[in-house]
């Protein structure tokens, strides 16, 4: 067997110091550009693979992002949703170097527990939090372990004082947009099949709805009689069309909080326009109208605010001797002048501290022909 490829022989290749490899490898960010792809050449050349086991050791960082897989749900459709997100975590964590821990809960207890466990076992260095709610205790958990951590969905109910960085898709502004497609097309009588009130991003779905038919003139006794509250379902989405279609003024459209709410109101609503949200892989197949979230981005901006977190306080934390700065960057293994004492690196921008990132996309309508 051929000898292990070690640091000193990129080192030797590339004709720079350990160290400057190691802060390639490591901490590119306070290499020149050309010394890094020299380095990276060497590295590709050499064949050279560095050992995850040696790197924790030194930077005690696992490189590893937690995240939960969402329960199954018996339909199948909205699942889809948090599938997508998670590919997106994982391929842009992967560019980051880093990869995604996954871990089941069936609710916030259980996840608590599970956060002990996986900080006792892997350590994953931050977590990605999703189906936020209100006052949610996993938030108030990790912000008193210092877990640098981001959420996929707004902090409902959280006091100021306990702010963090989050991402989210601005839902309020994806219903309106449904609703203003239908009242261009000449409905009036536009229902709202929601969730129980209670729920942080059901609650903002439904706002937007509603603010839209007001600005168009619908008073509240009248948003009263066409907001429709239900658990999530096909079977739910039938039902709740079927008894806004019964009422003395029946509805000619729809908005609805969820794709699965909306293919049943589709299957029993007599023709009725249907509009979903989310665009799962069931509204492309079926002809559904929905909104779609831009969760590929939403799944990008949540790993680089939690990279710019932990990059950034290893760049705080690295000691003098280990900055590489453009004058010493080039110089060889023996060159005396290459001690680390020079000025220090370029520094990052964090999210940390008094004033965490807060990003809120903007969905698309994707017109079909429910409506």
């Amino acid at each position: 067997m051929a000898d292990k490829v070690t640091i000193a022989d990129v080192a030797r290749y590339a004709n720079v110091s350990r160290q400057t490899v190691s802060n390639v490898l490591n901490s590119p960010e306070v290499v020149r550009e050309e010394t890094r792809r020299r380095v990276r050449e060497a590295v590709r050349a050499l064949g050279y693979r560095a050992s995850q086991a040696a790197r924790q050791m030194r930077t005690g960082r696992s490189r590893l992002i937690a995240a939960r897989i969402e329960p199954a749900q018996e339909d199948g459709i909205n699942g889809s949703v948090f599938d997508r997100f998670l590919h997106g975590i994982t391929e842009s964590a992967a560019r980051s170097g880093y990869r995604v821990l996954l871990y089941t809960a069936d609710d916030h207890d259980a996840e608590l527990a599970t956060f002990d466990d996986l900080l006792g076992v892997y350590v994953p260095d931050a977590f990605v939090l999703t189906s936020t709610d209100y006052d949610d205790p996993r938030a108030a958990w990790l912000l008193e372990q210092r877990i640098p951590f981001v959420t996929f969905g707004r902090p409902w109910g959280v006091p100021d004082g306990q702010k963090y960085p989050w991402v989210d898709v601005d839902g309020a502004a994806g219903t309106a947009m449904a609703t203003r497609h239908l009242l261009a097309t000449g409905h009036r009588r536009i229902g709202f099949l929601g969730w129980p009130e209670g729920s942080g991003v059901g609650d903002d779905r439904r706002s937007g709805w509603a603010r839209t038919l007001a600005e168009a003139g619908i008073g509240p006794d009248e948003l009263a009689e066409l907001d429709h509250r239900t658990e999530d379902g096909v079977p739910e989405g039938a039902a709740a069309v079927t008894a806004l279609l019964a009422a003395e003024r029946p509805v000619t459209a729809v908005v609805c909080v969820s794709d699965s709410l909306a293919i049943g109101a589709l299957q029993a609503g007599n023709g009725i326009a249907v509009i979903g949200f989310d665009d799962t892989p069931v509204a492309r197949a079926v002809g559904l109208t929905s909104v779609s979230q831009p969760l590929g981005e939403a799944a990008a901006r949540c790993v680089a605010l939690l990279t710019d977190m932990l990059d950034g306080d290893a760049a705080r934390r690295r000691p003098r001797d280990e900055e590489t700065t453009p004058g010493d960057a080039d110089a060889p293994p023996d060159d005396p002048s290459n001690d680390g004492a020079g000025a220090r690196g370029p520094s990052r921008t964090t999210t940390s501290g008094d004033s965490p990132a807060h990003i809120l996309l903007e969905p698309a309508l994707v017109h079909r022909r429910s409506a």
